[in-house]
């Protein structure tokens, strides 16, 4: 409400100045500035006193809500536990919301000067020998002036626009009301479980003093695990696989796309390598550059621009269609995607160093929708449910758990997560995450589509209705890295041996087990 008043203020301000040209503008938007930034830490300052967050009804993160609910868009940023800087760049939003009013007054104001001048220029022309050459000129140089402060204003605007995109650029996602309070992983809710760890046990006749082994001593046993060979030419994190390994990895990846294939999703290759505008349009760009492998600008740029390797298939997905307007009548748009996947994980030094389960390359399946808003939630647990799917073809326990609000993602509002059981590590393990994104990438994409119109009345044509935004939607289904690492921990057996699942033989030519050398 107050930064309303802030924009009514610097417009009525703006309005004086109209009829006082001598008036400094610079005293305007010091005025706009002082209210808006008087208005934004009192705001803040409230925020921070009530820990309660606010509901973010049927809204969106835009720089109208951010200007407008900014009292609810900074209580959704504590639930998320951002830092102050990301708290400030809201703030500073909202601020230069404030300025941006009286820019744009100010610009008007003096083109409607200059067009008011062009027109007694015309007239004075037209009067012939009678002319007033004294007040041509004079008119003329008050033309020329408001054109160039109309100008000037244009161009201070379009810097303060590009400084408020780079702050919205910082600013994570709007919370479902779903998702629960919490500081970490250690507090998201588990929404339900599937299997036991005791079932294959049974099945596999594991006896009760057999302790299982991680998974890369069991890939190491039957002679398919080359980590130091891996090391040695690329670094760090990096992992190779052979033989029956190898190949079982490869049937994980078939099956899963074959499976989603079956369930309506529209199978994709896509780049690997991918531009700065796509990886902001999926968020993962400006924050989290860190954790990107990055191209040389001299080996290759994306049409000029950086070029980096995908972090998850979810980024050229998602972006074969940005920029466009879609029709109601093709959504949902349903594809999956089977890629490598590379990430620097520059925030996970000294962290699950051993095994794969945290590698700088990994395959992974992807599964993207697009959708209308109305059908987003609705399709978000049906993808999941696709991806469950694959642990529940595989016999793998797991546990489905809805992140909370000191974990959930940068993009999502909201999130569901799966973890299968590791017998070998004795826990539970992401291996898929479920994110409803609403409307937040397609803004920075600017995918929209068409709602279908109204029956016409009479003989009327239908009316076009304008484009709406879509909501996107994308989960791993599963990562094929972290699926094989749980295979080779559950169905291991006591000599050493893999029983291969049932699903997965005929991808491996009927085969049943792999026998240690």
């Amino acid at each position: 409400m107050k930064h309303s008043l802030a924009m009514i203020l610097c417009a009525f301000v703006v309005s004086i100045n109209g009829f006082a040209p001598k008036l400094n503008r610079h005293v305007i938007y010091k005025t706009c500035r002082l209210f808006a930034s008087t208005t934004a830490d009192e705001k803040l300052s409230n925020t921070v006193a009530d820990d309660t967050r606010l509901s973010r009804q049927d809204l969106s993160l835009g720089i109208r809500t951010v200007t407008n609910e900014l009292d609810i868009v900074t209580s959704h940023l504590k639930a998320r536990r951002a830092s102050t800087d990301t708290i400030k760049a809201a703030q500073g939003v909202a601020d230069i919301q404030a300025q941006r009013v009286a820019l744009i007054q100010e610009r008007d104001r003096n083109l409607n000067i200059r067009k008011e001048a062009s027109a007694k220029v015309g007239m004075i022309m037209r009067q012939g020998d009678e002319k007033d050459e004294v007040e041509l000129e004079r008119v003329k140089a008050d033309s020329t002036k408001a054109a160039e402060m109309a100008d000037k204003a244009e161009a201070e605007l379009s810097e303060l626009e590009a400084q408020q995109n780079s702050l919205l650029a910082e600013i994570p996602n709007l919370l479902d009301d779903r998702v629960p309070d919490g500081v970490d992983d250690s507090e998201n809710t588990v929404v339900d479980t599937w299997g036991s760890p005791d079932d294959l046990k049974k099945e596999l006749e594991w006896p009760d003093d057999f302790t299982p082994k991680w998974h890369d001593d069991v890939a190491l046993g039957v002679g398919g695990y080359q980590a130091e060979a891996a090391v040695q030419m690329s670094g760090s994190r990096f992992v190779a696989l052979s033989g029956d390994i190898a190949r079982l990895e490869r049937a994980l990846g078939s099956f899963f796309i074959d499976r989603h294939g079956m369930n309506g999703y529209t199978e994709v290759s896509v780049p690997y390598v991918v531009s700065r505008q796509a990886l902001e349009g999926t968020s993962q760009l400006p924050k989290f550059q860190d954790d990107l492998f990055a191209i040389s600008s001299e080996s290759h740029t994306c049409n000029g621009q950086d070029a980096f390797l995908i972090p998850t298939a979810e980024v050229p997905v998602t972006n074969l269609h940005m920029g466009s307007v879609l029709e109601e009548s093709d959504l949902p748009k349903k594809y999956v995607a089977w890629t490598p996947c590379f990430r620097a994980e520059a925030g996970s030094y000294g962290r699950d160093t051993k095994g794969l389960i945290r590698t700088h390359q990994f395959g992974k399946v992807e599964l993207v929708k697009i959708t209308t808003p109305e059908t987003s939630d609705e399709e978000h647990e049906s993808l999941t449910k696709d991806a469950e799917g694959c642990l529940q073809a595989l016999k793998l326990p797991y546990r489905k758990v809805r992140l909370c609000s000191g974990d959930v993602g940068f993009s999502a509002r909201h999130c569901y997560d799966l973890e299968v059981w590791l017998p070998g590590a004795q826990e539970y393990r992401e291996i898929s995450s479920c994110s409803n994104t609403g409307d937040f990438q397609a803004r920075r994409m600017a995918l929209r589509y068409r709602p279908v119109p109204p029956p016409a009345e009479g003989k009327k044509k239908p009316k076009k209705l304008k484009p709406v935004l879509c909501h996107t939607i994308n989960g791993s289904g599963l990562a094929v890295g972290r699926a094989l690492v749980a295979v080779l921990e559950n169905y291991q057996k006591p000599d050493g041996g893999i029983v291969i699942p049932e699903v997965l033989r005929g991808y491996m030519g009927g085969q049943e087990i792999i026998n240690p050398p």
